[in-house]
């Protein structure tokens, strides 16, 4: 067994059954995801490279629970965890703070957390909790600046971690029988409400407030704490909406973020809020592996509305609009037509054109227009909430049933038009290895073979003595 870090005063290996008291609920399922992370090995492995942590063959994770450090004596300072990743001479270490049920996180104590990792020396500090975040590196909970710069800082939500170990088991990556049913023991534990796992199940009050205002015509300032809380609540709302879709599709999806957004957590969350105050409007994108295209999600708040769309380009070597269209209806033949539209997008800047798919089916000539040739196709889903848009809980179930819906009916459907491979010339003739008297001649055969049945050649004309 490794010897213990230099820093740590007490600490125990976490268990896969620890014995705690009743009222320990962060402290058992904490110790139960941590022992798995170390028993797994690809499993942990996995999690701590979504951190950015390189991870190698020879690499050793060690974990720890009930941690006590030799510096920072605040008897009230105890960290749930402690992560120890070994590569030779080289060390990695993280505290990790966890909350379950209702519990959330607060910035005093996560800037208390990384102020005693500053003074032990230890590289970063991870939090897990219900509270969602759109990537590991984007907190929920806003720290200063100062605090900022002691020890990195990671977020992961319950559900993330249960996601990705169902994925895990799901692609065959854990081989070991035992590591196997270990690591589906711990799915079922993370699954059953005793473990305080919650998805997000609703929006916070701002939401209602902000609604009502948008829908009375007031002005939204970006910078209102009502504002910034509803942007903020969208966030944690499309990173549970993306685990949902994981875990039905069996593939990772993600939600796409700009990379100067991805750096910049604050500056998402300005722009984003800017949007809102000026539009009325909230966007997330989202990544599913071997789609046609990404999935565009938005929130109308004046039209208290849900959309969905992908755009795809139209095929090319099709020439017409009407045969462009017909590429794009065969592929949705099996899809309902009930609450989808189809944008058609032509070049240039004019706008584009819109039809229910269930009239294009009947009468495809309706999207002829003035002889211009659409270009792409947006398929786009529209559900009207009206009243429940307002309301926190139901808006959040309607969107995490209307996307799903979106996906089945039009996603796993549409395919990219991409053009056909070139085909070797069916006489194999290398144009390189033909003279110019043997070029002339087959250019003049070709002419012949373009003439109509009946047409005579222009190279023979016909006189009297024939």
């Amino acid at each position: 067994m490794d010897e213990k870090p230099d820093f740590l005063l007490r600490g125990e290996r976490a268990r896969l059954f620890p014995v705690l008291a009743e009222t320990s609920k962060e402290g058992r399922t904490l110790s139960i995801v941590l022992a798995c992370m170390e028993t797994i090995d690809d499993f942990g492995k996995a999690l701590l490279a979504d951190l950015g942590i390189k991870v190698g063959a020879r690499t050793r994770l060690e974990t720890y629970t009930e941690v006590v450090l030799r510096k920072g004596g605040d008897s009230k300072l105890r960290p749930d965890g402690l992560l120890v990743l070994r590569s030779g001479a080289t060390r990695w270490t993280a505290l990790v703070e966890a909350k379950v049920g209702n519990a959330d996180l607060t910035t005093e104590q996560i800037e208390s957390y990384l102020e005693l990792a500053k003074i032990n020396g230890i590289d970063a500090l991870l939090t897990i909790s219900n509270q969602f975040a759109p990537m590991p590196s984007h907190h929920p909970i806003a720290v200063s600046s100062a605090s900022a710069k002691k020890a990195a800082l990671w977020h992961w939500s319950w559900m993330y971690v249960l996601t990705q170990a169902m994925l895990h088991l799901e692609d065959g990556e854990v081989r070991d029988r035992e590591q196997r049913v270990i690591l589906n023991e711990m799915i079922r534990f993370l699954s059953h409400p005793s473990a305080g796992v919650k998805s997000f199940d609703q929006m916070p009050a701002a939401w209602t407030a902000v609604a009502h205002a948008v829908q009375a015509g007031a002005t939204l300032s970006p910078k209102s704490p009502e504002t910034q809380e509803v942007v903020g609540a969208w966030y944690q709302e499309t990173r549970d909406l993306s685990l949902i879709l994981s875990r039905q599709l069996g593939e990772e999806v993600s939600v796409k973020v700009p990379r100067a957004h991805a750096v910049d957590p604050a500056l998402r969350l300005r722009e984003d809020a800017d949007r809102l105050a000026k539009e009325g409007r909230l966007r997330s994108v989202f990544s599913v592996p071997n789609t046609a295209a990404a999935i565009e999600v938005a929130a109308d708040f004046n039209r208290r509305t849900i959309y969905a769309s992908m755009r795809v380009s139209a095929p090319a070597d099709r020439k017409s609009t009407r045969a462009r269209l017909t590429w794009l209806l065969r592929q949705l033949g099996k899809s309902k037509p009930d609450n989808i539209h189809v944008r058609l997008y032509r070049p240039g800047r004019g706008p584009c054109t819109q039809h229910p798919l269930a009239r294009l089916r009947e009468t495809p000539e309706a999207a002829e227009q003035n002889g211009q040739v659409v270009s792409s196709f947006e398929v786009v889903f529209a559900r009207d909430l009206a009243g429940r848009f307002s309301q926190r809980r139901n808006f959040v179930i309607d969107l995490e049933q209307a996307i799903p819906d979106f996906y089945e009916q039009v996603g796993q459907h549409l395919k990219a038009w991409q053009p056909r491979a070139p085909r070797i010339r069916e006489d194999r003739t290398d144009p390189a290895d033909v003279g110019p008297a043997a070029m002339q001649k087959e250019a003049e055969l070709g002419a012949l073979d373009r003439n109509e049945p009946g047409e005579q050649s222009p190279a023979a004309p016909q006189t009297a003595s024939d």
